[in-house]
């Protein structure tokens, strides 16, 4: 069985925007309320940081369920380990999640800028300087089988895909317009030449598209 490269769960607005560009400590992904465009996948029952109990069992649900399932492997870009630009001013920093990171499995993050991998309980994260195949090379042999998921941001998937290493992607738009920031498309139909789509909408409102290779 093929080990697939998998974008889950991404999250953008009507017009394709994920992340605004003035990321901070404060402000992970640089916008203002960024729930706008997450907050579908946080009232599910499945949602990994849910601390009391109920949450919805539809649709939604799914895709927050699955996020885990069959996945050995994570790659992202260093912006969605930190906000820090530029070599590193010391190795304090262990990257958004605490002492509990929700991954779960060896994280390759990429970066010019490379440091000592470290474990946080169950994740290890490794500092990689390689190109996207090389990295993915990596990411499979570590993932012991199993599938590799594509974490973000917006710059590392358009790497990504711009390589045609994604096998499928999967989007939730959210019905806002954020007008500036980092665009991952200005339609979805960009990608049609590549990869077939199917587009569900959600009674949260979302809409959902899912792609695979063709």
């Amino acid at each position: 069985m093929d080990q697939l490269l998998r974008v889950m769960n991404f999250n953008v607005s009507s017009d394709g925007i994920a992340a605004g560009e003035q990321q901070s400590l404060e402000q992970p992904f640089g916008l203002e309320r960024p729930e706008r465009l997450f907050s579908w996948a946080g009232a599910t029952a499945s949602w990994p940081m849910r601390t009391d109990p109920g949450g919805s069992r539809g649709l939604d649900d799914y895709f927050t369920r699955d996020f885990a399932r069959n996945i050995g492997a994570e790659i992202m870009g260093r912006n969605k380990f930190g906000p820090q630009r530029g070599p590193w001013q010391g190795e304090e920093w262990h990257g958004w999640w605490g002492d509990e990171p929700p991954f779960r499995t060896p994280v390759f993050v990429m970066t010019h800028h490379t440091r000592p991998s470290f474990t946080l309980s169950d994740t290890t994260f490794h500092f990689v300087d390689d190109d996207p195949a090389t990295v993915l090379e990596r990411a499979r042999e570590a993932a012991q089988g199993k599938d590799v998921r594509l974490g973000g941001g917006v710059t590392t998937i358009r790497q990504f895909l711009d390589a045609g290493l994604v096998d499928t992607l999967h989007v939730a738009v959210s019905p806002v317009k954020l007008g500036s920031g980092l665009q991952l498309w200005e339609s979805p139909e960009e990608l049609l030449d590549r990869f077939h789509l199917e587009v569900v909408p959600s009674a949260s409102g979302v809409t959902h598209h899912l792609f695979w290779r063709k």
